[in-house]
């Protein structure tokens, strides 16, 4: 790792003033528009990593392509082939062995029973019986259908959608709130600005290039996770990079770990390495340092902030007799005095933009982050200034892509619109949504305390009594934390059904399992780019449905005739597949020509097999995230009681949570390296660069980093001498949670006294030893809430021990169907 020098800084600072002289705000020009051509026969379709061009020969499908121009390769384009055709697919309905001969008094154990395979209406008739029973028995508290996951780009084939729309028209159930991804940061951003702030488009990539002379890359690794977006990714964030990289301006990155970002950007970044989940004490270092060289900006904090002076007393240790200087600062995050204190000088005496990414609100305590570096920004006085300020979704979706003037596609929803059919409406009268609904990563948690009250965001609720599980487009046994805790947990269920593509963890503890189209097997349509929506793409289905796969959409309206006679057009709204498409698309094109976008008609793009590209909006790409705020606090107010930045909140001190105070404050977590024992290291799971989550953990990409056919582990040389470790060996990591097996990376390229492994591997325990022999990391987590305000997960707490493996080896069997199958 390096070190900032003020010579090195003011070298960059130098070049910036003349390699980006841009005259207008134009469009990234690698996505200049040309014409792709199809004379080669491939079929356009979409997914998350974007606009690709599928090849089919001899009814397989063998190879997905890129279809825009882009500069920094997408390796996560190529892996459609492995999607369709793996041996971890599910390929016909099956039931869980003990489970079908006795499915009010089922025998054997979710997890490690075999499969029988039955016919789809076999499958059918029994979750159909089984969820009326339950609900009858218990109601509609009782059966839970949040399921949780990225799923598939689309916006008819979307799955948790899909479910939740036939239990509304079967009478309810209970669900989630929040996601993993951001469950601490979008409770406390409201407080703080009076937005969720972490899905917000931001200031834009233009005006960053433009104006902002320093970048600070705090805790986020866009190389990676730009591959991917919500929507479809649109390409601009990796090439955003690709041209701030070009442009000589200061780029700092904060990170444990030297990520894909550090070595792309290589000797034209600088890179700081602090502990894991020191952020908020670092930040503190800065903020202290700040206010000692009477360098914060107090005429902004006095227009535009509520509350300074409270943190001030925490600050400078009025109000606890600890004072958060530099010093304070480095004994925690272990980055020195010197690099404290130069980057307050350099953070105060150029535009500086902080873009901050999730990783480090995944904590115990992680309100606390993103809520310190808002306040940092605010010192500065940066906020609403063209390139300077924070922006916390940078690395997500291509979040400073411009929104283009467009004609933007609603999706399917959970509440079915109106119908004719007199027994479907005497249904539809009686419909109800969510009856019950608790934070999506204290699932766990639910099973485990059925009407208990907790404690969320200022109010008191009450789980569930949880008998039935139902999920789709989502992988619960891979994301979720302590995962022998849940799979223990999963046993209290009367009920479990999965609908899946491949045999996961979580089908593999299923009662009933259907299989699942890909999204290549079916149609959709999808915007390309979560913000810009650049394009509207069709995806077209490429291939045949494999073996007895059914879209998710043709099950539920198989399903909903059960309910009723009739109930599969009342579910279906009378309308098929590509009827659907086609209502969706007239809805865009009508919204297009409320903005001048005229759009063909539907069967023209359609038989088109071309994306179509929305319009420019040069208003749109001068966007300055708060502008508006600084230029009238009164007439833009924020949506926080005082209208301002609320560096101290009235609201959370009235809570009274010991763990979320008033304002940012540094606590020490439960596990972390500052408590650390002589032979603990604290385990970061940071995103893998090869996968999407858990998504293709199983695809043939995984041959390019699985190490001894296991999840890899980096490992800093200083430790793995310490233990003996080399690069390739068999590692045994372990703590009173569980214990796991991965593959040895000894690298510089991240902070001693700190262990990775990416998350997303799936679970796959030995059912003698009961170790995880694929790596999965959630083996090891630590499943508390990041505090009673937000409920978040808090996946990076957590203190583990390695060791060299010397037992036999364990073959990996986490792709492999259970038996039966």
């Amino acid at each position: 790792m390096s070190n900032i020098s003020r010579r090195k800084f003011l070298k960059g600072s130098g070049a910036t003033a003349g390699a980006m002289a841009i005259a207008s705000i134009l469009p990234m020009p690698v996505m200049a528009k040309y014409d792709i051509g199809r004379s080669d026969g491939k079929i356009l379709t979409a997914g998350r990593m974007g606009v690709l061009l599928a090849e089919v020969k001899d009814g397989k499908l063998v190879s997905t392509t890129n279809a825009l121009p882009q500069t920094v390769v997408n390796h996560l384009q190529s892996t459609g082939p492995s999607q369709v055709h793996t041996k971890a697919r599910i390929k016909h309905p099956m039931v869980r062995k003990g489970y079908l001969a006795n499915p009010e008094n089922p025998q054997g154990i979710r997890g490690k029973d075999e499969y029988v395979r039955v016919s789809w209406e076999q499958a059918y008739q029994l979750a159909h019986e089984q969820h009326l029973r339950i609900r009858e028995q218990y109601g509609a508290e009782a059966i839970f259908a949040g399921s949780y996951g990225w799923h598939s780009s689309g916006v008819l084939h979307d799955a948790r959608t899909l479910l939740q729309r036939y239990m509304e028209l079967a009478g309810g159930y209970s669900g989630s709130l929040g996601d993993y991804s951001t469950g601490a940061a979008q409770i406390i951003m409201p407080h703080v600005v009076g937005s969720i702030e972490v899905y917000e488009q931001q200031t834009t990539y233009p005006v960053v290039l433009e104006h902002s002379e320093v970048v600070v890359l705090w805790g986020m690794n866009p190389i990676n996770t730009l591959e991917i977006a919500w929507t479809a990714a649109d390409g601009q964030g990796l090439e955003f990079f690709h041209q701030l990289k070009k442009s000589g301006k200061t780029v700092i990155a904060i990170d444990p770990i030297r990520s894909e970002t550090i070595d792309f950007f290589g000797d034209n970044a600088q890179w700081i390495a602090p502990h894991p989940m020191t952020d908020v004490a670092l930040g503190m270092g800065i903020a202290h340092t700040l206010v000692k060289n009477n360098k914060h900006d107090t005429a902004f904090i006095e227009k535009y902030t509520h509350g300074f002076d409270k943190f001030k007393d925490y600050l400078l240790g009025v109000s606890d007799d600890v004072v958060k200087d530099a010093a304070w600062a480095a004994k925690i995050c272990g980055v020195s005095v010197k690099q404290i204190e130069l980057l307050a000088d350099i953070f105060s005496n150029n535009r500086t933009m902080l873009m901050a990414g999730w990783g480090m609100q995944r904590q115990q305590y992680g309100e606390q982050p993103h809520w310190m570096i808002t306040t940092l920004a605010a010192m500065l006085g940066q906020i609403g200034l063209p390139g300077g300020g924070f922006g916390f979704s940078y690395h997500y979706s291509n979040g400073g892509n411009p929104a283009r003037d467009a004609g933007i596609l609603p999706s399917i929803s959970s509440t079915i619109g109106s119908v004719s059919d007199t027994n479907g409406s005497s249904w539809l009268s009686k419909n109800k949504g969510v009856v019950n609904a608790f934070p999506v990563a204290r699932i766990t948690e639910a099973l485990e305390n059925p009407g208990q009250q907790y404690q969320h965001n200022g109010q008191t609720l009450t789980f569930p009594d949880i008998k039935m599980v139902w999920w789709c487009g989502g992988g619960n046994f891979t994301h979720h934390q302590d995962t022998n805790r849940l799979v223990r947990a999963w046993q209290n269920l009367e009920l479990s059904v999965v609908s899946e593509i491949y045999w996961t963890a979580a089908a593999k503890h299923a009662d009933i399992v259907f299989p699942i189209t890909t999204s290549f097997e079916r149609n959709d349509l999808t915007m390309v780019g979560d913000y810009s929506s650049q394009y509207l793409a069709p995806m077209k289905q490429v291939i045949a449905p494999q073996a007895e796969a059914k879209s998710d959409f043709e099950v539920f309206a198989d399903l909903s005739e059960k309910l009723f006679a009739g109930g599969s057009e009342v579910y279906r709204e009378g309308r098929d597949e590509m009827e659907w498409l086609n209502h969706f698309y007239k809805i865009a094109q009508a919204s297009g020509r409320n903005v001048r976008v005229p759009m063909p008609n539907f069967s023209h793009f359609w038989k088109q097999n071309q994306e179509f590209e929305m319009t420019w909006n040069e208003k749109n790409a001068q966007f300055v995230r708060f502008a508006d705020f600084r230029e009238n606090p009164v007439l833009n107010a924020l949506g926080t009681p005082s209208g301002k930045i609320e560096i101290y909140s009235e609201t959370i001190a009235s809570y009274n949570l010991p763990d979320c105070p008033a304002h940012p404050t540094w606590m020490e977590p439960t596990e972390y390296t500052g408590n650390a024992k002589a032979d603990e290291l604290q385990l970061m799971t940071a995103h893998s660069a090869y996968r999407l989550h858990s998504q293709f953990n199983y695809a043939d990409i995984r041959k390019e980093y699985a190490i001894a056919n296991k999840e890899p582990i980096l490992i800093h040389e200083q430790d793995a001498q310490k233990h003996g470790i080399n690069s390739g060996d068999i590692v045994r990591v372990f703590n009173q949670r569980g214990q796991v097996l991965a593959g040895a990376q000894v690298t510089s390229g991240i902070k001693p006294g700190s262990v990775c492994i990416h998350e997303g591997a799936w679970p796959d325990f030995d059912p003698q030893l009961g170790i995880c022999r694929n790596g999965g990391p959630n083996v090891l987590t630590l499943d508390i809430p990041a505090s009673r305000l937000s409920n978040g997960c808090a996946a990076n707490s957590s203190l583990v021990k390695i060791e060299k493996w010397t037992g036999n080896a364990l073959e990996t069997q986490a792709f492999e169907p259970p038996l039966g199958a």
